[in-house]
């Protein structure tokens, strides 16, 4: 009979394995269809850059996870605990940021020509790279406060103390809990509320665009889905599994700072590697240019 701890240390690993499969071949097809194959649209940079955070936080929160789970329960010491705790951080902010920045600029990209939002066109293809530039930034700045409170794991238990299992905070008699949470959850509600407005958007443009295609062809022909239409479809998708998994994650940490309940660190650590394990599936399976990146350097017989 398995254990409960090897048991949870295998799904994790599973999680994470499967992850980091999914993002590294999103990663490695389009650095080598960048360079030799067809051409890039301008938002599979953001998509390239989506996959790489969502790897960078499966392996700073899976691997930590697996090692407690499967025994190890002191592995890390103050260095080491500060330097998870903060790219894990970084990574998980930048996941939203670049999600916020796909469901924008395909909102820009859908908007009708005689429209305000058509004039950001042009200008937002060449912002890609500034931008990511910028939230990597933004993000490595805001998190700088864990370098200073995070700990190794302590074994005298205080009340102003929180304990992550394998990690701790000592807060500091001067520490204000309401402070800390307005600079690092309001930029997150910031994003959100980008992310479900400009998906409101698109689910109006998508609604519009099949009452007219309705009307064009009547009820006997069902017209094809256009590329744009289903590039539309799949970062709603994208937009609506973060905001669930990430309201879901944010319910459990208010809950773990009431009770400090080791189930409830394990079920806030897979839901916090949800995304980032599923959304790379999402894209490969439903995103037709992967489909066509993939073909065509099959054709070249790059791969394999």
């Amino acid at each position: 009979m398995i254990s409960k701890d090897i048991a949870l240390g295998l799904f994790f690993l599973l999680q994470t394995g499967l992850g980091v499969l999914g993002n590294s071949f999103l990663l490695g097809l389009y650095t080598i269809t960048l360079f030799i194959g067809p051409r890039l649209r301008p938002i599979d940079l953001l998509l390239v850059h989506l996959a790489f955070v969502n790897d960078l936080a499966l392996l700073f929160k899976g691997i930590p996870q697996i090692m407690f789970t499967l025994g190890l329960k002191n592995f890390l010491d103050d260095v080491g605990c500060k330097l998870i705790f903060y790219f894990h951080k970084v990574s998980r902010d930048l996941s939203l940021c670049t999600t916020c920045l796909l469901s924008s600029f395909q909102a820009i990209t859908l908007s009708p020509r005689n429209s305000w939002w058509a004039q950001l066109k042009a200008g937002a293809q060449k912002c890609m790279v500034p931008l990511c530039l910028f939230c990597w930034a933004f993000h490595l700045l805001k998190n700088v406060m864990i370098l200073s409170f995070m700990r190794g794991p302590m074994k005298n238990k205080t009340i102003t103390q929180q304990d992550f299992l394998y990690c701790s905070v000592p807060f500091p008699a001067t520490f204000n809990l309401v402070m800390h949470i307005l600079i690092v959850f309001l930029p997150d509600f910031l994003f959100i509320g980008i992310m479900m407005g400009t998906s409101g958007y698109m689910v109006f443009f998508l609604y519009r665009h099949h009452q007219r295609v309705q009307y064009i062809h009547g009820n006997i022909l069902t017209p094809s889905v256009s590329p744009e239409t289903r590039a539309t479809q799949t970062i709603l998708f994208l937009v609506i599994l973060f905001v669930c998994f990430y309201s879901l994650n944010s319910i459990f940490i208010l809950c773990i700072q009431n009770e400090g309940s080791s189930w409830l660190f394990h079920i806030s650590a897979f839901l916090a590697a949800c995304f980032p394990a599923f959304s790379s599936f999402i894209l490969i399976v439903s995103d037709s240019h992967v489909h066509k990146n993939f073909l065509a350097l099959l054709d070249k017989k790059i791969l394999f």
